[in-house]
C-alpha cells in the first residue's frame, strides 16, 4: 500500500516505511526533523521537465505521459519503492503545495498498476 503525505505533515506510527520522491529537499525544513527511510532524487521527475511543468494544471495530463516515460526509462530508480510496497505500507513524501497533481501523485500512480 501506498500513501502520500507532505514534507510539511508530521510522520506518523502508521506511514510505514517513509520515502522523499523529491529531487530537491523541501524548503525550511531541517533534515532531523524529517524522519526518512531513504531519499530517492532518481525517481523523481528531471529538473528539465519539472520546470517544464512548473505545477501547471493545464499541463498535468502531458506531465504524466512524460513522467511514466521516463520512470519506464530508468527502471532501476523506482524498484526498491515498488518492492518496499509489496512488504508492507510505504508513503511517499513530497514537498508540493498541490496535493492533486505533482510528481508524487504520479508516481503513485505509475507504481500502483504494478502492485
Amino acid at each position: 500500500m501506498i500513501k502520500l503525505k507532505r514534507a510539511y505533515q508530521p510522520a506518523t506510527g502508521d506511514d510505514g516505511a517513509r520515502f522523499l520522491v523529491e529531487r530537491l529537499w523541501p524548503r525550511g525544513v531541517r533534515k532531523t526533523r524529517l524522519k526518512l527511510d531513504g531519499w530517492l532524487k532518481d525517481v523523481a521527475p528531471s529538473a528539465d521537465l519539472r520546470k517544464w511543468f512548473s505545477h501547471d494544471p493545464k499541463k498535468w495530463a502531458e506531465f504524466r505521459q512524460r513522467y511514466f516515460t521516463e520512470l519506464r526509462a530508468h527502471r532501476a530508480a523506482w524498484r526498491p519503492l515498488l518492492a518496499a510496497a509489496r512488504r508492507g505500507r510505504v508513503t511517499f513524501v513530497y514537498a508540493a503545495h498541490d496535493a492533486a497533481r505533482n510528481g508524487a501523485v504520479a508516481l503513485k500512480a505509475f507504481l500502483d498498476r504494478r502492485l
